[in-house]
């Protein structure tokens, strides 16, 4: 009798992480549009938000990707950090950076880097940012851009990894001309710390939707203060402006989710149009 119990037992936690391992199959698109009540032209900014490929444990091919993606027309695409953290996985960016040069984003690719990536040591962290410049992606470290849509400046900025200490909000800043600001970060926490810094759109990624929550994804609270109040995904305000948590493409330890999906985010974002 006992050993008939441990057999079930074993068949459903086999089941059980089946299922698991399929989630990370179950790429959800999501579509987001954040109105501005400063617009005055219904002009607005796209962007294809990827975060978290975890090239180690990704469960979407290139393929895969581009045809999830082949008929987005992205102003820009922002790839929010942790990429990988082997050496050895380097090269299997290269065809994912492919897929995204090939979508032809407007005004380009812009990345930041994650606690993960800089696990890399020196010369590999370098190999996987030159990786990243030679297919055109804008490296923002502590550091912006600006482009100009429908005659409207908007600075493209980058803040450094939080949780490893790398962030340097006032350096991000230094060049940030008036206009609109969208923000480029790894560990969303950071906006607890930006009441002196305006933005008004922020995309991050980083605790991956929780990967694992069941019943809640209790793991995190060490992650900070966002994590501690269970805002790990998607949509939020912080001082009236809005930021957006992806749950990330890839996953970490396990290759497996339970109560989170991986997703690809299109975000529609109206122009403030702001004097100069």
């Amino acid at each position: 009798m006992t050993y008939l119990i441990i057999t079930l037992l074993l068949i459903a936690f086999g089941i059980l992480i089946y299922k698991a391992y399929t989630n990370t199959k179950d790429i959800q698109i999501n579509k987001i549009k954040i109105d501005s009540k400063q617009t005055i032209d219904n002009s607005s900014i796209s962007i294809l938000h990827l975060s978290d490929l975890h090239l180690e444990n990704i469960s979407i091919s290139p393929e895969e990707l581009a045809l999830k993606v082949q008929n987005e027309k992205p102003d820009i695409i922002a790839l929010t950090g942790d990429f990988l953290d082997r050496k050895r996985t380097i090269p299997k960016l290269i065809p994912y950076l492919k897929v995204l040069q090939e979508v032809q984003p407007k005004h380009g690719i812009y990345a930041v880097f994650g606690n993960h990536d800089y696990v890399l040591k020196d010369k590999d962290f370098a190999k996987l940012k030159d990786l990243l410049l030679q297919f055109d992606c804008h490296v923002l470290q502590n550091s912006s851009e600006t482009i100009t849509i429908k005659n409207q400046v908007i600075n493209i900025i980058g803040i450094d990894d939080y949780s490893t200490n790398r962030s340097d909000i006032s350096l991000a800043y230094k060049q940030v001309i008036p206009g609109m600001n969208i923000v480029l970060t790894h560990d969303p926490t950071i906006v607890l710390e930006m009441e002196n810094y305006a933005f008004d759109y922020l995309l991050a990624g980083h605790f991956h939707g929780g990967q694992i929550c069941y019943p809640k994804a209790y793991h995190l609270a060490k992650m900070g203060k966002l994590a501690r109040k269970n805002i790990i995904k998607g949509l939020h305000m912080h001082n009236s402006s809005p930021f957006y948590i992806s749950e990330g493409l890839g996953q970490t330890g396990f290759n497996i989710r339970v109560g989170s999906r991986p997703e690809i985010t299109l975000h529609d974002v109206a122009i403030s149009h702001k004097s100069a």
